[in-house]
């Protein structure tokens, strides 16, 4: 049957005999071609690119494949081909003679084992061969769970790939792994099979066609956005997708991932990185896209646990019992709505918040990404006598307006008071807005509206994409990694937070809303807390402990409140010091441990003088200081570059010189020593932090260390127990000589040092935290709960 189709005509007078013409033959194998996602949209996105290409000189086969039996499979698959659709722009006619082709050309095939795909390549090659067909590529659709990619990718890789000349692209679905390290798993184990560039992962987002449109909007509208597009003029940015539906019948996906895997880690994030990414000089060129986009990544803070608000529909836990078969007790910690305040680092910004927010059972299903704009017009004349619809005083804002809600369509709306868009003719039309119809408060007559001349489904769009070899519109493997670190930890930090509790639709009223303060986001209305098990200590409980430690000063409260703490007492110290004497100067250790205090003094202490302080590196890692593994590198990307401190005020340790890492002879701890005696007065810092290790070490002072525990060194280099072993430090003597020390221990893994500290008296050659001991300064232990109870 497919011989007789691949010769024939397939549309009177249209082609001639795809043998003499053929640009090469395309083979699409769908896997899980009797799926769930397959019946509603695969195979009408497949019928779709042979409507539109059949006529572009390639040639097509369609194989549908699944672990079913020959015969039910067939006929499943064929009950879905049947009932293909015909776009409504399409000649009844042609699209009805295309159809009765498309499924001739369509078969059926187990795909079980090893030997089905061999049988499959050689039928494949078999019919090329009978043909006289060449071959162009093959398109294999991983429409099947995560946990199946890696047997079905060692079959294709070991008996099914194309022969040398002839491409490959490999469709991949998410979900891309549950966190950061099985993604990780997940794409090492794809990268031993592939290659990247055969590797499409698909996020359907992507083929939304406001969602595609973005980037082309912003590149044909640079003249208009170059000026405004920056955090001068964009007050906030919305990012949100809302669902009327709950998740009955999908709970045991949904306790697995939640609303943040599901949505927001992909779908949301993905919009984001098209509004906030850097154009390239073109962007039709996918590698400059890309590349662009994981800029973009790695210019967003990390999230904290107060980055966002969560809640749970109030079925959602009944609904789990009975499809899980769980306990009537069990409870569920599994977020079904989420909002999430981002932020940027960039120049272009820093300081404008985005809101990525998605829920399940919410009061309306829309989808849309929403630029405010700032308005910092007064408009002196009565609102009811002015020309509404190009008024200063009335919002302006840009929404790309994914679909459903009140328009029922894709669309891009520009408020008329900003400009009127440049907007591809072919693809977009303009409507005449209602002015009935309001959108954000706003009649739809205040804006322009444009929406597609053509309405594609996501799919249509994306498999037209694959078939183009457009990359710019999947996820790349390195940018998948960046989204789940960038993801992952928040994940981690709320996997047992309490879940506010909603009814559903619009009952809800405002019990979801969430505003921002001080960086974080919090609900607006507050909510009657019931304990879940009274009898359990939660972290509330607990007030600061503030008493001794080693005859010190001792704070102590879980970790959250404890960084809090200390960054107050930080700028207290700050203040006092810039009001006594003009300038602060502050020494920070590296480590993990202070990253949580970097991040909270940048977020929250915007009275903290930095314009008069003076930044010191307590210790270094004998490393570039571009290197991740410096300790003036996470300095930098966690502080620094997001408070303002002068140039000349920043000092780092000059641990690379004459191109070479601490030599002696170059004389860094020198140089440095004597910057130090030439700007602190008395070489005695205002404020030194440390930190202590699980040998007792503290700044890159190390037990047994043979340099900087006593002496007059000031600055020394010294060898620590881990990679990277050389380290340059300040001494003891010199830390000693501060007028205020902090040292700042959290974690569980530092309860057994923190207890040995506790009882040893000044012993630093064996423990140099022990040696710590301002001569005329103030010492003060912030240990958290977790080190100091375990």
């Amino acid at each position: 049957m497919l011989r007789r189709v691949l010769c024939t005509v397939l549309f009177v007078g249209a082609l001639p005999s795809l043998a003499e013409a053929s640009q090469g033959h395309i083979s699409v194998v769908l896997l899980g071609a009797t799926g769930d996602l397959a019946r509603k949209y695969l195979w009408q996105g497949l019928f779709q690119l042979y409507l539109d290409q059949v006529s572009s000189g390639h040639s097509f086969t369609f194989h549908g494949a699944a672990l079913k039996a020959l015969e039910p499979g067939q006929m499943l698959m064929f009950d879905v081909l049947k009932k293909l659709s015909c776009p409504p722009d399409e000649s009844p006619n042609r699209c009805a003679v295309l159809k009765d082709q498309f499924l001739k050309l369509s078969q059926y095939h187990q795909l079980k084992t090893a030997e089905n795909y061999t049988m499959l390549n050689r039928e494949i090659e078999t019919l090329l061969r009978q043909e006289g067909l060449q071959e162009a590529g093959r398109i294999f659709y991983f429409s099947v769970p995560p946990f199946a990619y890696t047997e079905i990718a060692r079959h294709i890789n070991s008996s099914c790939r194309p022969p040398p000349g002839a491409w490959l692209r490999v469709v991949l679905e998410k979900p891309f792994g549950h966190d950061l390290q099985s993604a990780q798993q997940l794409a090492a184990e794809l990268r031993s099979f592939f290659r990247e560039e055969e590797m499409y992962r698909v996020d359907h987002y992507l083929g939304k066609q406001a969602v595609a449109h973005i980037l082309p909007f912003r590149d044909q509208n640079r003249q208009f956005l170059d000026p405004i597009w920056n955090r001068h003029h964009v007050e906030r940015v919305e990012v949100v997708l809302k669902e009327t539906v709950d998740a009955k019948g999908r709970t045991s996906f949904y306790e697995q991932y939640g609303v943040i895997r599901d949505v927001l880690q992909n779908h949301l994030t993905e919009a984001l990185m098209f509004l906030t990414m850097e154009l390239p000089a073109n962007v039709s060129r996918a590698e400059e896209v890309l590349q662009c986009k994981l800029q973009a990544f790695q210019s967003l803070w990390g999230l904290e646990k107060n980055s966002a608000v969560l809640g749970q529909y109030q079925a959602y836990a009944s609904q789990v019992q009975e499809e899980l078969q769980k306990a009537q007790d069990y409870i569920s910690t599994t977020p079904t709505f989420a909002g999430v305040l981002v932020h940027s680092g960039s120049l272009r910004w820093e300081g404008v918040p985005f809101l990525l927010t998605s829920g399940k059972a919410l009061d309306e299903r829309v989808g849309y990404v929403r630029v405010l704009f700032k308005n910092r017009a007064y408009c002196t004349q009565s609102e009811t006598l002015r020309d509404a619809g190009h008024s200063q005083c009335k919002a302006k804002q840009i929404i790309f307006y994914i679909g459903h809600g009140a328009l029922n369509t894709p669309a891009v709306l520009v408020s008329r008071n900003l400009f009127r868009p440049i907007m591809p003719e072919g693809g977009w039309r303009e409507e005449v807005g209602q002015s009935d119809l309001l959108i954000f408060g706003q009649p739809l007559s205040d804006y322009h509206v444009y929406v597609p001349v053509k309405e594609r489904d996501a799919y249509s769009v994306l498999i037209s994409n694959i078939y183009h070899g457009r990359k710019d519109f999947f996820i790349t493997t390195e940018n998948l990694l960046a989204s789940w670190a960038f993801w992952t930890p928040l994940l981690n930090s709320i996997s047992n937070q309490p879940l506010r509790l909603y009814p559903g639709g619009v009952e809800n009223q405002h019990l979801l809303d969430f505003e921002m303060v001080s960086g974080e986001v919090a609900f607006t209305m507050a909510e009657p807390l019931e304990l879940l098990n009274p009898t359990r200590l939660m972290p509330s409980d607990f007030r600061t402990i503030q008493s001794k430690f080693r005859q010190c000063p001792l704070v102590s409260a879980w970790s959250e409140d404890l960084i809090s703490q200390l960054a107050s007492d930080m700028e207290k110290a700050a203040s006092r010091t810039v009001a006594r004497s003009g300038q602060f100067h502050l020494a920070l250790s590296g480590g993990s441990s202070p990253v949580v205090l970097f991040q909270r003094l940048a977020r929250h202490h915007y009275a903290f003088p930095w314009k008069h302080t003076h930044i010191w590196l307590v210790d270094e890692r004998c490393v570039p200081l571009t290197d991740t593994e410096s300790n003036f590198f996470t300095l930098h990307n966690h502080l620094l570059q997001s408070v303002r401190v002068p140039y000349f005020n920043v000092h780092p340790m000059p641990v690379h010189l004459n191109q070479r890492l601490c030599v002696e002879e170059d004389r860094g701890t020198e140089l440095y020593a004597k910057e130090i005696m030439a700007l602190v007065a008395n070489a005695s810092f205002d404020l030194v932090l440390l930190g202590v290790g699980t040998d007792g070490h503290t700044a890159s002072l190390f037990p047994h260390s043979e340099d900087g525990l006593e002496g007059a060194q000031t600055v020394v280099l010294t060898e620590s127990p881990v990679k990277p072993h050389q380290r340059m430090s300040l001494s003891l003597p010199l830390i000693n000589k501060a007028r205020r020390v902090f040292v700042l221990v959290l974690g569980k893994g530092k309860h057994d040092i923190t207890t040995l500290l506790s009882r040893v008296g000044h012993e630093p050659r064996k423990w140099p935290a022990s040696g710590v001991s301002p001569s005329s300064g103030q010492l003060v232990w912030y240990v958290d709960y977790e080190a100091l109870l375990g």
